[in-house]
Formats: C-alpha cells, structure tokens, sequence
C-alpha cells in the first residue's frame, strides 16, 4: 500500500498540532462559512487562511497543486449560474439573447466559488501537514472513535493513489490491444465511463479482499488495544482549537456589524 506523505514542513508550529485538533479546528472554522451567502465573509476567512499558511509549513505551490481541481469546480459554478441564475438583478453587463449577465448574477457565483475555497482549504492544510497514521491514532486515542471505522479509513486514505496508478494501468492496456477514441469526442466519453467502471470494479474487489484480511487478523476484536504511537492532546491543542472558533466568531460578527452578512435563511 501507497501512503500520502505529509507535503508541508514537520517543524512549523501548527503543523506539530495533534491531528484531531487541526481536524477539530478546521470544522470550527470553515463549518459556520455555510451560514452566509454573501462574498465577503468568505474572503476574509481565505485571507486569514492564506495569512496562517507559514505557520503550518506549507508552501504556496503545493497549496496551488492541491486547489487546481476546484478551479473545474469554479468554472461549473460560473457557467450554471450565468445560464441559470433565476435573480438577474443589478447593473445588466452583457446580453447574448436570452442570457443577461447582471452585476447580481456576478455575485451570487464569486460569494459560492469564494465559499467553496473558504470551506475546502482548512481540509486541504489538515491533510497537507498530517500523516496518516498519525491521524487515525490520534482518533481512536484522543476523539474516541471505533477502531474499526478510524483503521478502515487509513486503509483506504493509503490506497488511494493507487487508484491513479490503475487508471494509467487501465488506459496502457487498452492502447496495446488498439482502443483509441482519437478525436472524437463521444468516443472519448465512451472510453472514459468503461475505463471508470473498470477501475470501480477494481476497487471494490480490492475493498473486499482488503476489510477481510483485515478482520482475519483481529481488526475487528473487541479486546483493548495498544498503540505503538502516543497522541498526546495538550493545551496548545486547546488553544488551536479556541483559536479558530474565535476568528470564525469574529469574521462572521464583522459581516453582521458591516451589513455584508446574508443569512442563508432569510
């Protein structure tokens, strides 16, 4: 098995943090983002998420490998709402028949394209400094979680670039017997759904053998377990996790103070 390596910098000083408190403190801070639909709340949350990335030890060109596959995500979010925007209210930029692109359209998709960021880059930065491993101890040590649930979700974390690994598998095999789409492109959907449903199978062959080799070897027992690394939960954990409650607190009061805030729930 395949391990995802830590990509950031071990000595930073958020990065040293117990695994559940960064997880912990990642909910705290992107969770109350869902609350709000309005742009600025999510882009202060990015600023002071960008202004935090030194002290977790991750550099700004891993942090753009691991957001490149939002930017589809962004892009998506665009075009529906330019399509399909039922307000089309505010200043009227463009017309392309029956398409009004409006000043209002504009910031409904920056407040859930910023939001979407906002959100998912506490998750990446968690990941990004954490091991595995280390991760799934410290679940079962210092959140309590089952160890079945928390030695699963190791199992399947570590196989997870194996998956990438298979698809170039698959798409060589198929380009030694002759299967080419070329440039057509419903072709090159067709190809790309059965190689999908190959590489499902795949996986879910090896979920199998893997979760029954596992409980062959007593994954799955009852008796109390020991653990080999110690996770230790410690007052600067505390404070991390106080730390981002309280600026998810703050930001979320400035949009309220400033007028900017718009609940979800009107």
């Amino acid at each position: 098995m395949l391990a995802p390596a830590p990509v950031a910098d071990p000595a930073a000083p958020l990065a040293r943090r117990n695994p559940v408190a960064k997880l912990g403190a990642a909910l705290l801070f992107s969770l109350p983002l869902i609350s709000t639909v309005d742009p600025v709340t999510p882009a202060a949350a990015l600023l002071v998420e960008l202004a935090l990335l030194p002290a977790f030890g991750v550099r700004m060109r891993v942090l753009a490998r691991r957001l490149a596959p939002l930017l589809l995500a962004a892009a998506g979010i665009l075009v529906s709402m330019v399509l399909f925007a039922a307000d089309r209210s505010g200043t009227l930029l463009l017309a392309l028949g029956p398409i009004q692109i409006t000043t209002g359209v504009l910031t409904t998709a920056t407040a859930l394209i910023l939001r979407i960021f906002a959100v998912a880059l506490p998750g990446i930065i968690v990941f990004a400094t954490t091991d595995p491993t280390d991760l799934a101890d410290a679940l079962v040590q210092n959140a309590k979680a089952p160890a079945r649930f928390a030695i699963g979700a190791l199992a399947a974390f570590r196989l997870l670039p194996l998956l990438g690994q298979e698809w170039r598998a698959l798409a060589l095999a198929r380009r030694a017997r002759g299967v080419d789409a070329g440039r057509n492109p419903v072709a090159r959907l067709r190809l790309f759904a059965s190689t999908a449903f190959a590489l499902l199978v795949g996986a879910l062959r090896r979920g199998v053998r893997l979760s029954v080799a596992m409980d062959s070897r007593g994954f799955d027992a009852r008796t109390p377990r020991t653990h080999a690394r110690l996770q230790r939960f410690t007052g600067a954990d505390t404070a991390l996790l106080a730390g981002a409650a309280g600026l998810a607190a703050l930001i979320l009061t400035v949009a309220v103070l400033t007028g900017f805030f718009q609940p979800v729930i009107s």
